[in-house]
């Protein structure tokens, strides 16, 4: 058998690519390509990004990228950030016997401005024998250019703008940063977002409709939002574009349309996906009420509804007021966590209590600490949540505090309801809750609450903060905005068709799966 005939080594490893940006923040930045030594098993001498097999103790890639960073750079999150991360392919050389799955990331050097070591803390270990920087639109798969095998390629998955173009690719990028830098807006408001901003990248892009270069390059500015916006509410990014791109599918695939017109009809359809959207909160809300008629409120005249919220959700909200026209109540308690660190409780509270000056239905809302839930939770009749994802066995990512709200909830007040709010677009693809992106947040929005307050013992907090790495330290202060609510804690979930149950949330991940891999599956 020769070696070509041999069966392939199958390996997956992350490839990791550090920009450096122009400290204006305008301009293209460089890329870091490190030349592989002679001690390494493959590609000797050739240029390649930070790259390792992923472990199975790594609990997924972008630890192992972490790790891999660390090890051959010496740098730590201090002084990079996560830029983004590319879409995994695979690709096969049988010249060596391996089958590569490689998961690209990309990494921001950060300045010394920002904390960071700059250039200068790039210290390489063995595997290497030097490296340099390059302009990404320089860097292509030739013998000449000296790179790894498709070097390129994993370049342009996760450097997109050379291949999009610079408007359309300047477009997405700003746009991505317009989603990630986005805490204010739940997952409904920033899926809009998102659609609004995969409509400018249409306008921006090549009018070539039709050839398959561009249909890739749309799917591919849809992964990218879905992926690298706000992951952490991905499910409602993700479901918007992805019935965008099915319409969009149609229209191209119709050949008895002039192709002049296929851009216009592609925008016609994107707008017209968004102004269904905005019915589908009012059918939340009237279902709600409807759940609350049959579970709540039924002959109680004039004794109060009593329910519990946190955080700042706009279907929420607009449950909430819809309340104010019911005739059937005649009082609402209405109890509010406050949401640190950003207090977003608070928010909704204000929002919600004006409204109800005016209506039959008088509203007494009162604004609980976190650390009250317990308290906040006594006698109410339901515990109204908002979901940011539902994984594919119900459980619902939401605001962190939502676990200890329920918990509170269902060992005070075992009577109370624990009902979820959303809409279908939040369901997202099958898998486990462990395969979900947990958002780590800046700790500086905890830290700065602390300062301003004058907190005893803030000095000795900070001054410990600024030891070690930002990894390896004795302290260290967690801002993790979401958490999982076992669906086993649900009572119902109130969405645009209804009232679900877990099977059916079953059913439409299974179907969001479906729609995911058939047009994503092959980029």
């Amino acid at each position: 058998m020769s070696a070509q005939d041999k069966p392939l080594t199958k390996r997956s490893v992350v490839s990791s690519l550090i920009f450096k940006f122009p400290e204006s923040g305008n301009g293209t930045p460089v890329v870091a390509l490190f030349r592989r030594s002679d001690k390494v098993n493959t590609y000797r001498h050739h240029l390649a990004p930070i790259s390792g097999s992923i472990d199975k103790t790594d609990p997924n890639p972008l630890s192992a990228a972490w790790r891999e960073i660390k090890e051959e750079t010496t740098l730590t999150p201090e002084s990079l950030a996560l830029f983004r991360q590319g879409k995994p392919f695979t690709f096969s050389d049988p010249s060596i016997g391996r089958e590569w799955t490689i998961h690209p990331f990309g990494f921001r050097l950060k300045t010394k401005d920002e904390g960071g070591k700059g250039e200068e803390g790039i210290q390489t270990d063995w595997e290497h024998e030097g490296w340099e920087w390059h302009d990404p639109s320089t860097v292509i798969d030739s013998q000449e250019f000296g790179g790894v095998p498709r070097l390129k390629e994993t370049l342009s998955r996760v450097w997109f703008e050379t291949d999009m173009g610079k408007e359309a690719g300047n477009i997405l990028a700003d746009g991505l940063d317009t989603l990630k830098n986005d805490h204010e807006s739940g997952a409904r408001e920033l899926a809009a977002i998102a659609l609004s901003i995969f409509r400018k990248v249409i306008v921006g892009m090549r009018d070539d409709i039709g050839r398959e270069r561009w249909w890739e390059l749309v799917r591919i500015a849809g992964w990218h939002l879905w992926k690298n916006g706000r992951e952490s509410m991905g499910a409602a990014i993700v479901n918007v574009i992805v019935s965008a791109l099915t319409s969009i599918e149609r229209i191209i695939s119709d050949t008895s349309a002039h192709p002049a017109t296929k851009k216009d009809e592609i925008l016609a359809v994107i707008d017209e996906i968004a102004e269904k959207r905005q019915s589908t909160g009012a059918c939340v809300s009237s279902n709600f009420i409807s759940y609350l008629r049959t579970n709540v409120i039924g002959g109680r005249n004039a004794s109060p509804v009593k329910i519990l919220t946190l955080s700042s959700s706009s279907t929420i909200r607009s449950a909430l007021l819809h309340i104010a026209f019911i005739p059937d109540i005649e009082k609402l308690e209405l109890h509010v966590l406050e949401s640190r660190p950003l207090y977003e409780g608070v928010s909704i509270a204000s929002a919600v209590q004006p409204e109800f000056q005016s209506r039959s239905v008088q509203l007494k809302t009162t604004i609980y600490t976190d650390a009250s839930a317990a308290l906040a939770a006594k006698d109410v009749d339901i515990l109204l949540l908002g979901a940011d994802r539902i994984a594919s066995s119900g459980d619902v990512s939401n605001k962190t505090g939502s676990l200890p709200a329920v918990l509170s909830a269902k060992n005070v007040n075992p009577a109370a309801r624990v009902v979820v709010l959303t809409e279908l677009e939040k369901v997202a693809e099958p898998g486990s809750v462990t395969q979900h992106v947990t958002e780590e947040n800046d700790p500086d929005e905890v830290i700065r609450g602390w300062k301003s307050s004058g907190v005893k013992g803030f000095d000795v907090v900070e001054r410990e903060l600024k030891r070690g790495d930002g990894q390896n330290t004795a302290l260290s202060v967690k801002n993790i905005y979401f958490e999982w609510v076992p669906a086993d804690f649900i009572d119902a979930y109130i969405c645009e068709e209804g009232s679900w149950d877990t099977s059916r949330i079953k059913d439409r991940s299974k179907w969001v799966g479906e729609r995911i891999d058939r047009l994503f599956g092959a980029l």
